[in-house]
């Protein structure tokens, strides 16, 4: 998506870290965190961690072809031909890098945040953007205290454009995100009950998401979902922050960019939109109306930019849902034929459940078929955890969902609020009812796999494929 090259002279290093250099000079292609990860040409920043430390691994590294390291200690066991660069910290002086790196940059950043959707809103404008120019974009969710800096820090500075995801658990994580991204645009895609373990209330948790205004650049611009219950709240903390532009997107009658139409269906969907003062015509092959929500908020984004929309929505036809985030698979069956598989067990959340569960409903099932839920528990909700589970017992209703496999405590809870039980198995966790989940699908079932990463649901992932009798086919246009 971004055909501009990286390059880091170690001069340049040296004068944005304030490092000390030992060995010879050196030219970088590349910046990498983690020993596994290292491509011939990466510069290899050697982080402490709680679990792993990157000095441990200096010898991988070179081993790989990195040409240098940044380092906190200069290991006497390194090969002497392999320079490094020797700083206080490596965590600062990686984002010391991530900041000269926004210096040297003179296409826009456009900053993304939000409680669902966020990253899927990334990959999209990511997508809709290449349509104008490279556009560089943070890798898979490198979107925290040092995936985003780590991701600034890849950006090559002849970018027209740079995409930053930001993400959150806990208030105060987005400001430094932004302020080091110094961002032209920042879309919050929306503000829920996600983490609210970790909040006071929905209130507290838009503090946290409006951080990403704090460092946006003078006269830029906010992208606000106008559906959603804090968007004058969101609005009003960019105004106090100096934002002048605010750009609203959603089904609302007084939304700038404003869905028109939407046909739905195991396609995708066929949207028509009213952007600013044109209208949009489009297709999106990613499955369900989430995704049509969030393609709002991109093309505000574009017109933020002052960009074509009509190019930008074109080019996003081509965004599928990726693995675990809600990638569609024909599966074989023991029993001959296929079933389809949903798969968004990467993470799960009140609002995400529900659209999940919309998906789950819009799919057809084949001959004798059945719509089969796999939940897991929904992680950080604190006391309104069971509340917000038995919370989706009538979208587990309207999703026709024929048996039910749940994983944790809370998901009891959805259990017991069911007005009519379903048939399935309850388990403590994932792995308690893999095996139950495989041994049940057949042909022209419909199973939806949802729950929190913290809950291991790619263990009913791998149980499925473990029971296929051949390679999955991948569903044709769906993604996987």
């Amino acid at each position: 998506m971004n055909a501009a090259s990286l390059q880091w002279e170690s001069a340049a290093v040296i004068a944005a870290t304030g490092g000390r250099a030992v060995g010879d000079a050196w030219m970088a292609h590349g910046v990498a965190i983690d020993s596994r990860q290292v491509r011939a040409g990466d510069l290899f920043v050697a982080l402490r961690g709680d679990r792993f430390d990157g000095h441990d691994f200096l010898t991988v590294a070179a081993q790989k072809g990195a040409v240098a390291a940044l380092v906190e200690v200069a290991p006497a066991a390194l090969p002497a031909d392999f320079p490094v660069v020797v700083v206080d910290n490596s965590l600062t002086a990686l984002n010391q890098l991530a900041a000269a790196a926004r210096r040297r940059l003179t296409g826009p950043v456009i900053a993304v945040t939000g409680s669902v959707g966020k990253t899927g809103s990334k990959e999209s404008l990511a997508r809709a953007l290449a349509a104008f120019g490279s556009c560089h974009v943070n890798q898979g969710n490198l979107n925290n205290h040092i995936g985003a800096p780590l991701s600034l820090a890849r950006a090559p500075a002849a970018s027209d454009f740079c995409v930053l995801e930001m993400g959150m658990n806990h208030a105060g994580e987005i400001s430094p995100l932004s302020r080091l991204a110094q961002p032209q645009v920042a879309l919050i895609t929306n503000v829920e009950p996600v983490h609210i373990g970790h909040f006071r209330d929905i209130t507290a948790i838009a503090d946290a998401k409006c951080e990403i205004f704090d460092g946006v650049m003078p006269g830029g611009v906010a992208i606000l979902n106008r559906d959603n219950a804090m968007f004058d709240y969101c609005a009003a903390a960019a105004k106090r922050v100096g934002i002048e532009r605010i750009i609203s997107f959603g089904r609302d009658v007084h939304a700038d960019v404003r869905l028109l139409e939407c046909e739905a269906g195991i396609d995708g969907s066929h949207v028509r939109a009213h952007v600013i003062d044109q209208e949009a015509r489009y297709h999106l092959r990613a499955i369900g109306c989430h995704w049509v929500l969030n393609s709002l908020g991109v093309l505000a984004a574009v017109a933020a930019l002052g960009l074509d929309p009509a190019v930008a929505a074109a080019a996003m036809e081509q965004v599928t849902a990726g693995r675990g985030r809600g990638g569609q698979v024909d599966m074989p069956a023991a029993d001959g034929g296929h079933y389809r598989l949903i798969d968004e067990s990467y993470n799960a959340s009140p609002p995400a459940g529900r659209a999940a569960l919309s998906v789950l409903a819009m799919t057809p099932t084949g001959p004798g078929g059945r719509r089969i839920a796999v939940l897991g528990d929904m992680l950080e909700l604190g006391a309104h955890s069971a509340d917000l589970h038995a919370d989706l017992a009538p979208d587990l209703f309207a999703s026709g969902a024929d048996m039910l496999f749940t994983a944790g405590p809370d998901m009891a809870q959805l259990r017991a609020h069911l007005a009519t039980p379903l048939t399935g198995v309850h388990g403590a966790g994932a792995a308690d009812i893999a095996a139950a989940v495989a041994a049940e699908v057949r042909a022209g079932d419909v199973v939806l796999v949802k729950g929190s990463l913290g809950m291991g649901m790619s263990a009913i992932i791998k149980a499925l494929n473990d029971a296929a009798p051949v390679a999955a086919a991948t569903a044709g246009g769906r993604g996987a």
